[in-house]
């Protein structure tokens, strides 16, 4: 009678795993793919609890080192197929919710594409400041979001991968020339960011007329998704905040491969 071979971690070939396999402890090693079929968390580091992003059911990613030891639990690097992040996921969190797959292949967009479906982008950035919400770092699935991460879901929601961070996001757009009161060259949809002349640490979505619409934090914003414009004289603290932070704006021209980008 002939012997059934045994798979163990160290013999198993990922692209044994056959599409639709759920995840189990056994089957989460380095190189293997896998589809979501509900939501996660991803972290900043390997220990501690700082919130790096979320993802949502129907992302993908892929393992790529075997757990990590943090003496208080174990958490495997992982990288999201569909925008290039990568994260620190704890394995338990993808049991009951992810199964095997194959990479996926990135829908690329150009502008003409990018623009029939910018009304979609629009609508769901404003659904989702009528929803209660409060500002999350690290936040992308909503209610509660963080400044990039509601700019990445609502582009997704139509179709169209940008990168993960504010300041990824401001590379990846072609530039757009903007100041106080000077937006006639913005255009809905475009990308507004902020921050300091070494760094781009905030981002809205402007809605036209220097309008935009952006999450922001307790600090010096609003707790949650609000409305602002770059009108000169508005005196709103919020807005007078962000005007006197203002970077520049960027135009989403093509939709991201999901490639990993330089950090």
């Amino acid at each position: 009678m002939a012997r059934l071979a045994v798979l163990t971690v160290d013999t198993i070939n990922p692209a044994q795993l056959a599409a639709g396999t759920p995840a189990a402890p056994e089957w989460l090693i380095p190189g293997t793919n896998w589809q979501l079929t509900g939501s996660v968390d991803l972290y900043s580091q390997a220990r501690g609890e700082g919130l790096a992003s979320q993802a949502w059911t129907g992302r993908h990613l892929q393992i790529l080192t075997s757990p990590a030891a943090t003496g208080t639990g174990m958490r495997l690097r992982v990288r999201l197929l569909d925008d290039g992040y990568p994260g620190w996921l704890e394995p338990d969190a993808l049991l009951g919710r992810a199964v095997a797959c194959s990479p996926p292949q990135p829908q690329l967009l150009q502008r003409c594409s990018i623009v029939q479906r910018m009304e979609q982008v629009l609508s769901f950035t404003q659904a989702a400041q009528r929803v209660a919400n409060t500002y999350l770092w690290g936040g992308s699935l909503g209610p509660n979001y963080d400044c990039s991460g509601l700019m990445q879901r609502a582009y997704a929601s139509a179709g169209i991968w940008i990168p993960r961070d504010a300041y990824l996001q401001e590379r990846f757009c072609q530039p757009v020339a903007v100041q106080p009161g000077q937006v006639q060259l913005l255009e809905p949809g475009d990308l507004i960011f902020f921050g300091t002349p070494q760094r781009c640490s905030h981002v809205g979505l402007h809605l036209g007329g220097g309008r935009y619409l952006h999450s922001s934090g307790v600090a010096h914003g609003r707790n949650g998704i609000g409305f602002d414009d770059l009108a000169p004289q508005n005196p709103d603290p919020v807005a007078r905040h962000y005007r006197l932070e203002l970077r520049g704006a960027g135009r989403v021209m093509h939709s991201h491969n999901g490639s990993p980008l330089p950090t």
